[in-house]
């Protein structure tokens, strides 16, 4: 049981990192909007296609239609510390019962 153990840890951590990074990344993005960068700009389509496609999701759902002010890099924000929270957490938890069984 440890070995299934070792794997949901690791998988706990990968996943508790990449929800870290992105939630970087989305803070990057949201001050980008701030000062207008030059929409060419390598490092900012990268930031635009990483983002976007979760961010549009968000947007869609959001009843504030026409408000002028983006709420969605909030709510992405919201929804990863969640995950951080609950998922991450759960799956640390999971490993450490299935270490301690065998």
């Amino acid at each position: 049981m440890f070995i299934l153990g070792n794997f949901l840890g690791a998988v706990a951590y990968i996943l508790g990192t990449a929800l870290h990074l992105y939630m970087w990344v989305i803070i990057v993005r949201a001050f980008l909007s701030w000062v207008s960068p030059d929409p060419k700009n390598a490092i900012v389509l990268i930031l635009i296609r990483i983002t976007e496609p979760v961010l549009a999701s968000i947007r869609r759902r959001l009843p504030i239609g026409g408000m002028g002010l983006d709420l969605s890099p909030m709510v992405a924000l919201l929804a990863i510390y969640f995950l951080q929270a609950f998922v991450v957490t759960s799956l640390g938890d999971m490993a450490w019962r299935f270490r301690s069984i065998g």
